[in-house]
């Protein structure tokens, strides 16, 4: 089992900056990937950022460019630097690890608000 915690929410205005942070622990030696993922009021989660063990990131197109994912292995702690934030990056934003066995895990998730 792997658990992930999830730190860093809150409200912000338009044009602000937020930084997420998922601390991982259990099964860490078999994590491959980690992630976020959002869902916001009344719509389908949706993939924000990706990484890889090895560093490779992909992003979603609405995120390019003002979000960055970052990794560090030996904190075993994903995080997630949100720049330029608009009204429409508001939702749950719930970080994700996948196992060598393709198992996801998912944390508890932190509301994130742009709202002037």
């Amino acid at each position: 089992q792997v658990q992930l915690v999830e730190s860093g929410g809150g409200l912000v205005q338009p044009g602000g900056s937020l930084r997420l942070s998922c601390a991982a622990s259990g099964r860490i030696f078999s994590i491959t990937g980690m992630g976020w993922y959002r869902r916001a009021p009344g719509k389908e989660r949706e993939l924000v950022a990706v990484i890889t063990n090895i560093g490779t990131a992909n992003y979603a197109d609405s995120v390019k460019g003002r979000f960055t994912i970052s990794r560090d292995n030996a904190k075993n702690t994903v995080f997630l630097q949100m720049n330029s934030l608009k009204p429409e990056d508001t939702a749950v934003y719930y970080c994700n690890a996948m196992d060598q066995l393709f198992q996801n895990y998912w944390g508890q998730g932190t509301q994130v608000t742009i709202s002037s």
